[in-house]
């Protein structure tokens, strides 16, 4: 049997509870089909990049799935087929991951970007020196733009 990590994305008016149900009948077709379900993550209601039929939030789910090809194509046609699935996607691995996943680690983890720059100050870096232009007035007065037409 082959090893896959599968992700898919819940309407956003479904309750925490549907989307576990949702999660218990594909986890009892892979399970009907002689697979196996690992690690579960629920990632929690997360925005959406862009609207997906109407949606901007959405519930994630991953799975670790241990089974045979035929049984994931199945759970992804039953997917497919149902309204309350937006998208999914299933990718096959040589092992699953120990621990939590990227998405649930915490975000302290971060390597240090830098000093932040300070934008109340007009976005200036205070270190490289003021570089403020100035008012339009000391710059002198302000040329008229050439037009093309009436040229003949």
């Amino acid at each position: 049997m082959a090893l896959y990590e599968h992700v898919f994305l819940a309407r956003q008016d479904l309750s925490q509870q549907q989307v576990d149900a949702l999660l218990e009948q594909y986890k009892g077709v892979i399970e009907e089909g002689g697979g196996k379900v690992g690690r579960v993550e629920n990632w929690g209601l997360k925005s959406l990049a862009y609207r997906i039929k109407k949606n901007r939030k959405a519930y994630f789910t991953l799975m670790d799935i241990d089974a045979p090809a035929e049984v994931v194509k199945e759970v992804e046609r039953q997917m497919g087929l149902s309204e309350d699935i937006l998208r999914f996607m299933t990718i096959r691995v040589e092992q699953h991951e120990e621990g939590p996943s990227a998405m649930m680690q915490k975000r302290d983890d971060r390597p240090d970007r830098g000093p932040r720059r300070d934008f109340r100050d007009g976005g200036r870096d205070r270190d490289r020196g003021d570089r403020d232009r100035g008012d339009r007035d000391d710059r002198g007065p302000r040329r008229p733009r050439e037009s093309n037409e009436g040229d003949e």
